[in-house]
């Protein structure tokens, strides 16, 4: 079965439904950088069945990126599509899409406009609540994919405040706007440690179907594979990093494998570690780091920002986003969410070991939310891409995830 990935960021939702055995049409994704990404992931699964050297040769720097695309089929060149959903692009987007389709229909339509506009966050950052905002009414073009491609089904994946955002409107406008395009929906409320992720993410999918069939529907919020293991188990096998140390590519891992690397299939069979790339701080911040670490591994407590010395307080804010600075520690079964803000610093996401003192390394990030060690982030220039890369997998929708929703529609289907 075949779908169309809108708004597809690196591909983590795409990684998981091609994992289960979908194949992707196309990615339509308005980044520049994650469209890169969403490139070099099509030459890794276009490679992996018939020379995986070439692919290994990338990531181990012996060939430059148009080296790796240079071989690769206009079927997958032409998949990925660099444009934004909306009323200027649409009609290249349509031309390009039947063009890979071939007269194929459409089974299903994958993907989630960008969250910012229905994020608790991202509304309380903003001065007015995020209101006229235009991507708070990107799911009106979501919709228009749907009536033009007719997929049997669609899976829709958000923030959990899509369900508050506009006191529940946009949620409400959503789901008559779909069935007037012929679709029904049912609304999931889903953890992504419940789906073997060793983080805390809370998110909705939406799952959609075309009215005039009854489909078995899966039951997301009843899975249950939380994994028995530690955040420990995605940092012990890695180089111990100072801040701003690291090699973006052909790195040697630090010890052999655990469990849940190879049981989630993060730690793979091309053996090659990249992106383990840690950012530099300042001397107050890693002075702040050392005390966030020394406070959880002596109290098991949070930082609170207003308990610093004096000397160590920059921000005028004291009454909100107070844990500014934590530890992701290794000891729980689950870390924070990983968001987007990551790529501006990483003082929400400081490592566990206090001798390292540093926040975590786009890897690190990665593994987090279950990118497999194979899957490298892109940035718009080649090598220059720990910013880029860290804000597209702070976006992202875990491939773990992704590949258990996906084997649980492909059953029903």
């Amino acid at each position: 079965m075949n779908f169309i990935d809108l708004f597809a960021g690196a591909g983590g939702l795409s990684e998981g439904f091609t994992r289960a055995g979908f194949k992707p049409i196309v990615h339509v994704e308005m980044d520049e950088a994650a469209c890169f990404t969403l490139k070099t992931r099509a030459a890794y699964h276009y490679f992996k069945d018939i020379d995986k050297n070439i692919y290994k040769d990338y990531l181990k720097g012996k060939i430059k990126r148009e080296d790796l695309y240079k071989d690769l089929p206009d079927e997958i060149l032409n998949s990925i599509i660099n444009l934004s959903i909306g009323p200027e692009y649409n009609e290249r987007i349509h031309r390009r899409i039947q063009q890979q389709l071939q007269n194929q229909a459409v089974d299903l339509i994958i993907g989630g406009p960008p969250c910012q506009a229905y994020s608790l966050v991202g509304r309380a950052r903003s001065q007015n609540g995020m209101k006229g905002d235009p991507r708070n009414f990107l799911y009106v073009q979501y919709a228009q994919y749907l009536e033009k491609y007719k997929p049997k089904l669609f899976v829709f994946e958000n923030v959990i405040g899509l369900k508050s955002a506009n006191k529940g409107g946009y949620l409400k406008n959503m789901e008559a706007l779909f069935l007037k395009k012929g679709y029904k929906m049912h609304l999931f409320t889903v953890e992504a440690d419940n789906f073997g992720v060793l983080q805390k993410r809370k998110r909705i999918v939406i799952i959609g179907w075309k009215d005039d069939f009854i489909p078995n529907l899966p039951d997301l919020e009843a899975i249950r594979t939380r994994s028995p293991y530690k955040v420990k188990n995605i940092f012990n096998d890695l180089p111990k990093l100072q801040a701003g140390e690291g090699r973006d590519k052909s790195q040697l891992y630090r010890t052999k494998s655990n469990i849940y690397l190879d049981n989630y299939n993060i730690r793979n069979s091309l053996k090659i570690l990249t992106q383990h790339v840690a950012r530099p701080h300042t001397i107050q911040d890693k002075k702040i780091y050392k005390i966030v670490v020394d406070t959880w591994n002596q109290k098991g407590e949070r930082l609170n920002y207003n308990d610093l010395d004096t000397s160590l307080k920059t921000h005028s804010n004291r009454h909100s986003f107070v844990d500014r600075f934590k530890i992701v520690a290794d000891n729980l079964n689950y870390s924070q969410t990983i968001v987007a803000h990551i790529c501006k610093d990483g003082h929400y996401y400081i490592h566990p070991d206090i001798e390292q003192n540093r926040s975590i390394s786009v890897r690190e990030a990665a593994r987090l939310q279950s990118f497999p060690d194979d899957y490298y982030f892109e940035g718009v220039k080649e090598a220059k891409n720990r910013t880029a890369a860290f804000k597209q997998i702070g976006n992202a929708v875990p491939p773990l995830m992704s590949y258990e929703i996906a084997r649980e529609l492909l059953r029903s289907l």
